[in-house]
């Protein structure tokens, strides 16, 4: 699922190379192989700008616009949280990716016994918008569009971020924000879950038809379908964007079945695709991926209108791709990891830092991530011209072999009765966990190569990383303010508000209004998600052995 095989002679000459799709690359290419794959230019390829959206959204490409740098960041406290992203934005990022902390994203507030230790650790805490007021002071809501990386509370932090335009007067209809919102993928691969599979699709898809389809918040989009870590768990590339266009066509079904029409909806979905890899696996992937979006919505929808065809979302990270050992080989990999991005038609792109499989990324590590987006996009002339490798008879066979593949893996999700089914079964989860296992299990015994793990290994290397501490002060402060927002609120206001959202929520109606007036009160996220759990109670697990 990661690097492509290679089998070689003895004399070091490469007989095959199987990617991680399981597609074979032959040694060259030339026009019988389009004519193998069936390759028409007007059905595959087309003019930029044009459907089916092969080489770019638009007519001219980065010519016209540059991709958006988002990276990702967020740690400790709202205090600390700010001040990195104004560093971040002061060196050129033209959006915020923003890190919640495991009790954020598992709906326990900061003194909650579940949240000890965990406390800012791995991102920003998170407790009432009294946080969010602090993380986000001198920031321009209406012009620094926010990635909100969280899902299972999702509903919450939107409704928070919708209450603190509110707050600044800002009219709601002017913000920009993504919230992940995906919480089959986070089944999948992550585990950051809470509510029960079908009951947590509806608290999503509440969060469609709210910012969508009932228009509340026109300029946000209000899911990000989440590839990326579907991929880090263990799936082929063609499995990511396969299982990602299934998860989105389930969203995309859950709210017509209210009343909408799918054009309402689907103009507003974004995804967040990984880049590690075979470049040009990951280029094909791109290319494919945009052409079969199109493509199937105006099969299965009948969508006629261009820019709700196009599949626009953030590729990046690379997590999965960075190592322990030789860590500066990781600034190398995330130059080429961004290549592969720009080469595929990014619309925004994120790299994850050299540091970040130790540590959070320091400022350094995090400006040099940036600043090589920055040197890819100023530099070596990526922007010069759209989709500079169509026309080749290796990339043009490969996304089309590509896109073969990821019809494969969507029809596979039907035989498991449709995705939610197979999440709730956990057919996918057995799926990708089995690759996982086979993954590592080739990486150890050399038969995938990876550059200083299983080949031009260092003996006694010790890795020059400067480590971020947690600090257990960290807990205390944010603990401290949060009591001190209790003291302030109206606890009739809260009570109120409280039991509105119940009220809702058992009577199935979307609770995103309710949510919105809940943060407004200064409601805490551990008494909003208390209330969604006495409702729809809690996930178990299913067996993925």
């Amino acid at each position: 699922m990661g690097v492509a095989k290679y089998i070689k002679n003895h004399k070091d000459a490469i007989e095959d190379v199987e990617l991680a799709s399981g597609i074979h690359v032959k040694p060259f290419y030339g026009p019988e192989d389009l004519e193998r794959v069936g390759f028409d230019y007007q059905q595959d390829l087309g003019d930029p700008g044009e459907f089916p959206f092969t080489r770019s959204l638009h007519p001219q490409g980065y010519r016209s616009r540059a991709w958006t740098t988002r990276q990702y960041s967020g740690f400790g406290t709202p205090a600390e949280t700010n001040q990195r992203w104004k560093l971040l934005i002061a060196n050129g990022q033209t959006g915020l990716n923003v890190a919640f902390d495991l009790p954020t994203q598992m709906g326990y507030d900061s003194d909650d016994e579940m949240a000890f230790g965990e406390v800012g650790r791995v991102g920003m805490a998170v407790d009432t918008l009294a946080d969010f007021e602090v993380a986000f002071e001198g920031i321009d809501l209406t012009s620094i569009g926010s990635g909100l990386t969280i899902n299972a509370v999702a509903c919450i932090m939107l409704a928070m971020y919708e209450a603190l335009a509110r707050r600044r007067g800002i009219d709601p209809a002017k913000i920009s924000a993504t919230p992940q919102n995906d919480i089959l993928k986070e089944i999948i691969g992550r585990g950051a879950w809470i509510f029960p599979v079908r009951p947590a699709v509806d608290l999503t898809c509440d969060v469609i038809e709210y910012a969508t389809a009932q228009g509340k918040l026109p300029r946000c989009n209000p899911v990000s379908v989440c590839g990326y870590h579907i991929r880090e768990s263990g799936a082929t590339p063609a499995q990511e964007i396969g299982f990602a266009f299934a998860i989105a066509f389930a969203y995309i079904d859950n709210v017509v079945a209210r009343g909408y029409r799918p054009e309402q909806v689907a103009g507003r979905f974004s995804f967040n695709f990984n880049i590690f890899g075979n470049l040009w696996e990951q280029v094909a992937k791109f290319r494919a991926a945009r052409k079969l979006w199109a493509k199937l919505l105006r099969r299965r929808y009948d969508i006629q209108e261009k820019k709700i065809l196009f599949l626009r979302g953030l590729f990046g990270g690379g997590g999965f791709g960075l190592t322990k050992a030789q860590p500066l080989n990781n600034i190398v990999r995330g130059a080429y990891y961004g290549l592969a991005a720009a080469l595929g038609g990014a619309q925004t792109t994120a790299l994850c830092s050299y540091d970040e499989a130790y540590t959070i990324p320091t400022e350094q590590s995090a400006l040099i991530s940036l600043r090589t987006c920055n040197i890819l996009m100023e530099e070596i002339g990526l922007r010069d011209t759209v989709d500079p490798l169509a026309g080749s008879y290796f990339v043009e066979t490969l996304t089309k072999e590509m896109e073969e593949k990821i019809l494969q893996e969507m029809e596979r999700v039907e035989t498991w009765g449709g995705i939610v089914a197979a999440v709730e079964s956990g057919q996918v989860q057995r799926l990708v966990a089995r690759q996982a296992y086979e993954w590592e299990r080739e990486l150890q015994e050399g038969t995938r190569v990876k550059v200083g793990v299983n080949k031009y290994v260092e003996q006694g290397e010790e890795a020059d990383v400067e480590l971020h501490e947690y600090d257990m002060a960290t807990a205390d402060k944010q603990i401290a303010s949060l009591k001190e927002v209790r003291a302030a609120r109206s606890d009739r206001e809260v009570k109120q508000r409280l039991l509105e959202l119940e009220k809702a929520a058992r009577a199935g109606q979307n609770v995103m209004p309710a949510l919105v007036e809940c943060c407004g009160a200064y409601c805490s996220v551990g008494e909003m998600a208390g209330v969604l759990r006495q409702v729809h109670g809690e996930m178990e697990e299913p067996s993925i052995f």
